[in-house]
């Protein structure tokens, strides 16, 4: 099991106003590169992380100081029958080098075109993305 440095961005304190580089903290921890055995969570090395306006109201005292977002990355592991080790994927995930995600975190969708910048799937992809389910509904 290999422990690697994993550095995340955490918020120093709340913000109030407009949020500047000095409420936040870069941090360095360790994660084990292995998922747990029977595990259903899906280990990833970030790529890509969005910097989103809706980001704003996750930096308040509601929320806790690792920040969230959405993001691009590569399967290291997976316990998901959906995703295999190599799979790009972009959805929810945290402000970090490795991000260990769960059903309960948030959803993962597999990037099947590589033929766009993956930095795409942080912005305009998903905006047309969400507009698509928001015309379902």
């Amino acid at each position: 099991m290999a422990q690697v440095r994993n550095k995340r961005v955490v918020l120093r304190d709340y913000v109030s106003g407009f949020p500047k580089e000095s409420d936040m903290n870069i941090v360095e921890s360790t994660i084990t590169l292995k998922l747990p055995e029977g595990s259903n969570e899906v280990l990833l090395k970030n790529l890509y992380l969005s910097c989103d306006p809706y980001m704003r109201a996750c930096m308040s005292k509601d929320y806790s100081e690792q920040l969230r977002g959405y993001g691009v990355a590569r399967v290291l592991e997976s316990g998901h029958p959906d995703y295999k080790k190599g799979d790009l994927v972009w959805g929810n995930t945290k402000w970090e080098e490795y991000s260990l995600v769960g059903p309960s975190s948030g959803r993962l969708f597999k990037i099947e075109y590589t033929d766009v910048p993956l930095s795409y799937y942080t912005g305009i992809l998903v905006s047309m993305y969400i507009k698509l389910l928001q015309n379902e509904s």
